[in-house]
């Protein structure tokens, strides 16, 4: 029989207070793509940094082939054919995309950095992975999805054999995320190995052979794709079924208007946006990376000042500055990227819950911090956060806690108007069933909703209505009871529309604006 490619034996790592992994063994056969799943905290990343010399081992041992190793730190990783592309940005923001592309092996002409070569290396790079990006640019002017594409160029260009994907489509569009399956197709069909981390059960069903299950650091089961349902994996991850609900904020008329945007327009980024969101309604906003979907919301939470046009809530005129001048308004804006917009990683978890209401919780300039305890408390246990956690530095918790507690924030503040942006981007399962029904619930409580997704099955699920919005300005309205996947990628594309017949192209159901 072939050896396996990896073999992962009694593996175990400690963090303060923590136990990551405790004594996982599995194997995995070379050139296949093998998942790993598991909830939030459950191991999953820790396991591929191990695999990929980020962090060490406490206990055990890792193979490749039948060879034992222990790298020092990712360099030698890399130098035994084992690379990573992990879910957060591991770059330097403030170096270009070709710098960052050959870091540790810029060509050289001389005793000087060849720019002519690096520029040529990393548009092979880039090309290789389908990535559409001007190499000259700072990475810390790419979007989070371009980022992304970027760490699966090094990735890939590494020539490594063995290759980790930390969820690599959490922040991809629905086509860039297809363009990666097919790379992942061929590089398995060349012989290289993939260990796939993500939530996403479609991904894992359609790129998988095998799936390892993890479950509190421990491991639950490997298993055949084939011999699973969606279901079983589920209950295997979180040890229940997630029950399908419809929500219930659908069924009710929406009421008196929240938030009226008129022809808002803000240089290279949308152009002559114009929608309302009442009370009551999720209002989704659909539309590939790029679109323009982060920009607006910045720009109704006072992030733009170049953004030009008329922004009224409650039927009232408002300027919208700064993020001060919205959240006095009741406006709360959950951001794509928690941990570099969302949260301050190094302050406390109950610290960052109370930020937007530090004002209702001081006197004479002192926070009071009875008061401030106590209003976190309220909401970790409303959002199913431990306790113990609130006064754990942020930055030690799971993405789908470090989530909560965005959300937490801004119900502890009573916001009215919420601007979702990715709400569920790298949560687990558990997790994203907890967080839609606080959407639905929030929704049927009178807030209003503009949800941004790249997820089309979360739209299709929670929103009462999908605006698309295609290269900066919106293109289409679809109503709930008319809204197809296929409907909403031809609007978000550009492709023909559909044929009469296929679904109505006029009318108060669908109305194209543009």
């Amino acid at each position: 029989m072939t050896a396996p490619a990896i073999q992962f034996i009694g593996i175990g790592k400690r963090f303060p207070g923590v136990v990551a992994l405790r004594d996982v063994n599995f194997d995995v056969a070379p050139g296949s793509c093998h998942a790993v799943c598991g909830e939030n905290g459950a191991g999953k990343s820790t396991l591929g940094k191990i695999l990929a010399g980020i962090q060490a081992p406490d206990a055990g041992e890792v193979r490749l082939g039948e060879r034992p190793v222990r790298f020092a730190g990712p360099r030698d990783a890399l130098a035994a054919g084992v690379a990573m592309v992990h879910q957060e940005l591991a770059f330097c923001e403030n170096l270009s995309v070709a710098e960052n592309l050959c870091l540790g092996r810029l060509p050289q002409r001389y005793t000087f950095v060849s720019r002519p070569a690096m520029a040529r290396r990393a548009n092979e790079l880039l090309a290789a992975v389908g990535a559409a990006i001007d190499p000259s640019r700072a990475l810390e002017t790419l979007s989070v999805g371009e980022q992304q594409l970027v760490q699966i160029a090094a990735a890939v260009g590494s020539r490594a054999r063995i290759i980790v994907f930390d969820e690599p489509t959490s922040s991809l569009s629905e086509g860039e995320a297809i363009r990666l399956y097919a790379l992942i197709g061929r590089l398995t069909a060349t012989g290289v190995t993939v260990l796939y981390v993500s939530h996403r059960m479609a991904e894992i069903f359609r790129l998988c052979d095998r799936v390892t299950v993890l479950r509190d650091g421990e491991h639950v089961c490997t298993e055949r794709i084939a011999s699973l349902d969606e279901g079983t994996l589920v209950q295997h991850m979180i040890g229940r079924r997630v029950e399908q609900y419809f929500p219930t904020h659908v069924g009710r008329p929406p009421a008196a208007e929240l938030l009226r945007a008129e022809h808002l327009s803000s240089p290279g980024r949308f152009h002559d946006v114009s929608f309302t969101v009442r009370a009551g309604e999720v209002v989704g906003l659909a539309g590939l990376v790029g679109a323009g979907r982060s920009e607006i919301a910045a720009a109704l939470f006072g992030l733009d000042p170049s953004c030009t046009g008329r922004v009224l809530v409650r039927g009232r005129p408002v300027r919208l500055r700064s993020p001060g001048d919205a959240m006095a308004l009741g406006i709360g804006l959950v951001p794509e990227d928690r941990k570099r917009q969302g949260l301050v990683l190094q302050m406390l978890s109950r610290e960052n819950t109370t930020l937007p209401t530090l004002p209702a919780l001081s006197r004479g300039g002192w926070i009071r911090r009875r008061a401030e305890r106590e209003l976190a408390r309220l909401y970790f246990d409303r959002l199913s956060v431990r306790r113990e956690l609130m006064e754990t530095a942020t930055v030690g918790l799971s993405g789908g806690n470090q989530q909560k507690l965005v959300l937490a924030k801004w119900l502890a503040a009573h916001s009215q108007v919420l601007l979702l942006d990715e709400p569920t981007r790298g949560v687990d399962v558990g997790v994203k069933a907890e967080l839609h029904v606080w959407i639905d619930r929030l929704a049927a409580e009178g807030a209003g909703i503009l949800l941004i997704s790249s997820e089309l099955p979360e739209l299709l699920h929670l929103a009462t209505r999908i605006l698309v919005l295609r290269s900066g300005r919106i293109v289409a309205e679809v109503s709930r009871d008319l809204a197809e996947q296929d409907i909403l990628l031809t609007y978000m594309t550009g492709l023909e529309p559909p044929r009469s017949g296929d679904a109505p192209s006029s009318g108060a159901a669908l109305g194209l604006v543009g």
